[in-house]
């Protein structure tokens, strides 16, 4: 049975990947929101956007819809993500 774990910051990853999770969707850093802030959102969280990797387990980090503070976004545009799991018997070569 796969499990998947929806954890806002993608800084817990590490930890969830030790107690065997397959996949963590996270959001919270907007992408960066906008330059050069999103430089300094490296600095607290491991990955700022997409799909990463820690050991076994994937992680996907969305930038989401919306803004935190300024009302703005720039160099880091809007997404609504569609995850589509599939049993791994049924992914083809």
């Amino acid at each position: 049975m796969p499990r998947v774990l929806l954890a806002h910051q993608p800084r817990s990853a590490k930890a969830v990947a030790e107690v065997g999770c397959h996949l963590q969707l996270s959001g919270h850093t907007h992408g960066g929101q906008f330059w050069p802030w999103m430089h300094f959102v490296q600095w607290q969280q491991p990955w700022v956007a997409g799909l990463q990797r820690v050991g076994e387990m994937q992680v996907y980090i969305s930038r989401g819809t919306g803004y935190w503070g300024p009302p703005l976004r720039f160099g880091a545009p809007s997404e609504i993500t569609c995850i589509r799991l599939k049993k791994a018997d049924d992914l083809a070569p």
